[in-house]
């Protein structure tokens, strides 16, 4: 993967950069682990929007990850590594021995061609799954299970990864990547090594219209807004009155502890103050 600039020959154009996938393989999807994805618009079943700036976007479809790996104990083999409008990674397409086909997101290091597996008795290397208390200490891995048996859940975006920082009376001593430290039953499955596209958060989208493809709506400020609208809002000229930055149905927005404050889980938190 690199990282390309094009020749400005359009005012956007120059501050626009774009990753080059020439491993990719320009091919149809597999059919079978391919679903319809309707768009919600941000919205729950009552038609109520949850989540704001969401809504339009490019068409696409579903394509089924195997976040729990599920074919165990088969070897398989990487026939195709694809593209997912879905998500900021690729996906490997694995062909096992039984005949099953799934999906996986790739690791940093695989290529096509090369096989994986998820058992207890895998060996240590690169896109192999398998349980925390069969990985050394100090190895980092990717697509963490939180509770056993539940998929991965943790450490899924380009170019993330867990480090095992220790095991301790049935536990594992996890390095987040928010740098939190956090236990998780060493029973819990992960898979060996990074998630690829690393050079994903350094690219520079350089117009809003490749935003609005991703299906993202503008964010406006609650300054620019009417008193009615957002509580920051109205005044004559910039006027910030003094209060702490709110959400528009006034709730702080800026540094609010928005989960637990104590849980036996966590070791250490991103932030030691909170």
């Amino acid at each position: 993967m690199a990282i390309v600039l094009r020749r400005p020959v359009t005012p956007s154009l120059r501050g626009q950069s774009f990753l080059v996938r020439k491993d990719l393989d320009k091919k149809d999807p597999e059919k079978s682990l391919l679903l319809p994805l309707r768009k919600t618009g941000g919205r729950n079943a009552y038609g109520r929007i949850t989540t704001r700036h969401k809504g339009g976007g490019a068409k696409r479809k579903l394509r089924l990850v195997d976040f729990a790996r599920s074919v165990r104990d088969v070897l398989g083999k990487v026939v195709a590594l694809e593209y997912d409008p879905n998500r900021n990674v690729e996906i490997a397409l694995v062909a096992y021995a039984n005949g099953a086909k799934r999906y996986v997101l790739r690791a940093e290091g695989i290529a096509k061609g090369a096989t994986v597996i998820a058992s207890s008795e895998a060996d240590v290397s690169v896109g192999n799954s398998m349980p925390l208390e069969r990985i050394p200490v100090g190895f980092f891995v990717h697509n963490v299970e939180i509770a056993p048996g539940a998929g991965g859940k943790v450490a899924k975006a380009a170019g993330s990864y867990v480090q095992l920082m220790g095991k301790d009376g049935g536990l594992a001593m996890l390095k987040m990547p928010s740098s939190e430290i956090r236990t998780v039953n060493l029973k819990c499955w992960a898979t060996i090594g990074a998630v690829a596209n690393a050079d994903f958060r350094n690219l520079s989208w350089g117009k809003a219209g490749r935003r609005r493809y991703l299906g993202i709506r503008p964010t406006v400020r609650g300054m620019a807004m009417n008193p009615v609208d957002h509580p920051m809002g109205g005044g004559e000229g910039r006027s910030k009155s003094g209060s702490q930055p709110t959400s528009p149905w006034g709730k702080n927005s800026k540094g609010a502890i928005t989960r637990r404050r104590f849980s036996f889980a966590i070791i250490k938190r991103r932030n030691a103050n909170k």
